[in-house]
């Protein structure tokens, strides 16, 4: 029953056990950025196999078959307040074995079988005794990434129950238990490099870019990408993919050189190894700088002498000095990107929007052109119109005129007012002078 509820206790102790933890691992997305390792000029002769040398042993891929003994866990202690020569206490391997060094230990001193899982790697200690006090170290080692990293925490024993404790020193936690009770070293690294062993295969990457003479590094043409799981693509034209080549056991042998067999004057330009080791964190760049030389021309043997003569004379006719060797030149067309398709697409469109601006334009004008014609045509039908109005057309009524009358009457009028209206009465005003023609070209203008 005891047992049993030590065991309770230890799983309780290792779920709230979430206050210390190490430093994580290295990432892929923290490390995306590729540094150059090396960069070296290479010159080779046209029609020879050039060797461009890319090694390196980190990125060897090798199935473990030790159970998988690359990533172990130990914890060290070390005695006396200063912190003495550590001593091995307790291991484990990624494949669950434990193993305890001192007998007295075992059973007592315990680590979780799926540490590697889960990432909490933290040390049971199942009744805490006066010689456990000192600095713990809690120390993860990848033998295969070649990383290390370590956390120390010190443990100080008491016989108060009420000096039970956790603080940070300013350097490590120091935890203080009771004696004979449980105490939990807490050790928590949940980075994918120390608990998703299968992701190493996936997460292993190398190719290899070509970089023509004057093109930048970001406008670098991909030649070859490698994956660890055997999977391999080949990019760039035909006339140069069929004559560059990785071998098959790179991975196996961490050499992911690059042949190019046979050399040819067009393939001068800078070349990038790319390694990228997502699962390590390995992220690394060499640059080749490939010149190609005029081929070695052999030297031709002297002529022979013919037999029974004594003048010397040549079997065949001596090559003329002036004469060089020429050689064939292959134009390598490369494909543009989509950004050159989308600019010259908009060039067209560009210039088919002009012509059509322009067409309406011109239809227009011509619209306004007849418009304006017929306005014209309809003005100078009113106007000849108008020029030929007779005013003998128009009769004129003089039944209402009164004729005037010279005769002078002599009659005899009692005040000037009576005169005045005879008068009136026998010279009425003159009729008015109206001028049609006038009259017409007056409505005409308006």
């Amino acid at each position: 029953m005891e047992l049993r509820s030590g065991v309770l206790l230890w799983k309780l102790l290792l779920l709230q056990s979430e206050l210390t933890s190490l430093p994580p691992g290295p990432s892929g997305s923290g490390l995306a950025g590729s540094s150059v390792v090396s960069e070296s000029a290479v010159s080779w002769a046209a029609g020879t196999q050039a060797v461009l040398r890319c090694q390196s042993p980190r990125m060897v891929w090798t199935q473990d078959r030790l159970n998988d003994r690359q990533r172990v866990v130990h914890w060290d202690l070390s005695d006396g307040p200063a912190g003495g020569s550590p001593r091995r206490l307790v291991d484990m391997y990624s494949a669950g074995e434990q193993r305890v060094y001192e007998p007295r230990d075992r059973g007592r001193l315990l680590l979780s079988p799926s540490a590697f899982h889960d990432g909490n790697f933290s040390l049971f200690i199942r009744a805490v005794e006066e010689t456990d006090e000192g600095l713990y170290t809690c120390n993860l080692h990848h033998h295969y990434c070649h990383l290390y990293e370590n956390l120390a925490i010190r443990l100080e024993v008491t016989d108060n129950p009420e000096d039970a404790s956790a603080y940070w020193d300013g350097e490590k936690e120091v935890l203080v238990a009771e004696r004979g009770a449980p105490a939990l070293l807490t050790c928590v690294n949940r980075a994918h490099v120390w608990t998703d062993r299968h992701l190493e295969e996936a997460q292993q990457v190398v190719h290899w870019d070509r970089q023509p003479p004057g093109v930048p590094h970001d406008r670098a043409d991909r030649l070859i990408d490698l994956y660890a799981s055997g999977e391999r693509r080949a990019y760039g034209p035909p006339v140069l993919r069929d004559r560059v080549s990785v071998e098959a056991d790179a991975f196996a042998r961490g050499d992911f050189s690059l042949s190019i067999d046979p050399l040819e004057p067009a393939d001068e330009g800078t070349y990038s190894c790319h390694l990228h080791h997502h699962y390590c964190g390995l992220h690394e760049r060499r640059v080749f700088h490939l010149e190609v030389t005029e081929p070695a021309v052999a030297a031709e043997p002297p002529p022979r002498d013919s037999p029974g003569n004594d003048s010397s004379h040549s079997s065949a006719p001596a090559p003329d000095p002036t004469l060089t060797r020429g050689r064939s030149v292959i134009n390598v067309i490369v494909p543009e990107g989509r950004a050159h398709f989308f600019q010259q697409l908009g060039y067209v469109l560009a210039t088919l929007l002009l012509f059509i601006l322009l067409l309406i334009t011109v239809i227009l004008a011509t619209r306004q052109r007849r418009r304006g014609g017929y306005e014209y045509s309809n003005k100078k039908s009113w106007k000849s119109k108008g020029k030929d109005v007779n005013m003998a057309d128009f009769p004129v009524a003089t039944g209402d005129q009164a004729f005037y009358r010279s005769e002078d009457i002599q009659l005899d009028y009692k005040n000037n007012i009576l005169k005045e209206r005879a008068e009136l009465a026998h010279c009425p005003l003159p009729a008015k002078h109206i001028d049609l023609d006038k009259e017409f070209r007056k409505e005409y203008c308006k």
